[in-house]
């Protein structure tokens, strides 16, 4: 059986429940150590056959700003100043690996309930439609932000939003980058629920966890599989097409006038 590292960095885990494990994102913003602890978590609690249901949640009174931009930043400057084939192609890998790690949530065959609280920021929007069901506290505040970041994002919130919100919720969220009240999340389907609290939240988490933990893991992850058939592939076609296309287009003028901006506390100005 898959076991859990011994030590984690950007996350942790404790049993709040029988048959309920809790993921916590304890740092603010998603590093690569982020990235590689993931997968390795959800493996080894998938894994797990005491473990039935998996609630994930944030910490300090967030869920997650998103993905770390000073390391992104890195990551980004060999493309940006190297735009060749070489350097495109190691980009589009890197964004499967990106991919990949949030598609571990997607991919586990125990069922996911993310409870969401303060700032849930484009990351965190692509971990928390990896899930099966949002809840959410009345302070979320959630945004798919990459576009104001001159990104299209590109590791699962626009192929996983298909299906939870409607079509032009979805392209209305992605256009604009806006920052969306958990009522207004509540309203269009991004959200199963809301309460008034982080502890009322975290209770209606844990107890749905329990609900579905009470019942046959077979079944369980039966109905994962069968919900799963249709979405899976189409999702994945999707992740590989806005792979290909960040590969070709990310790096550009309004790219890093955005990263200059963010680095300059000031709006971009983009051509």
């Amino acid at each position: 059986m898959t076991t859990l590292p011994e030590s984690l960095e950007t996350l942790a885990v404790d049993r709040p429940a029988e048959h309920v494990a809790r993921v916590s994102l304890v740092a603010r913003a998603m590093s690569p150590t982020f990235f590689a602890e993931l997968p390795q978590v959800m493996a080894a609690l998938d894994a797990d056959p005491d473990t039935r249901a998996i609630v994930i949640t944030g910490a300090d009174g967030r869920f997650s700003y998103g993905l770390d931009l000073q390391a992104a930043a890195g990551n980004l400057g060999g493309v940006l100043g190297d735009p060749s084939a070489k350097n495109r192609e190691w980009f589009l890998r890197h964004v499967r690996e990106l991919q990949a790690s949030i598609t571990s949530v997607a991919d586990c065959r125990t069922p996911t309930v993310a409870a969401i609280q303060g700032w849930c920021v484009g990351g965190g929007v692509d971990l928390v439609t990896a899930c099966d069901v949002r809840l959410a506290s009345a302070d979320a505040l959630i945004s798919v932000r990459e576009v104001r970041m001159a990104m299209v994002a590109d590791i699962g919130s626009l192929q996983r939003l298909v299906g939870i919100v409607g079509d032009g919720f979805l392209r209305e969220l992605a256009l604009t980058g806006d920052d969306v009240s958990a009522a207004e999340a509540d309203r269009i389907g991004l959200v199963n629920r809301t309460y008034a609290t982080v502890e009322e939240l975290d209770a209606a988490a844990l107890a749905l966890a329990g609900r579905i933990a009470a019942n046959s893991p077979l079944v369980t992850r039966g109905i994962k599989d069968v919900l799963d058939a249709e979405r899976a592939p189409r999702v994945e076609a999707g992740l590989r097409y806005v792979a290909a296309w960040n590969a070709a287009f990310l790096p550009s003028a309004d790219l890093q006038e955005a990263f200059t901006a963010f680095a300059e506390k000031r709006p971009p100005r983009f051509s």
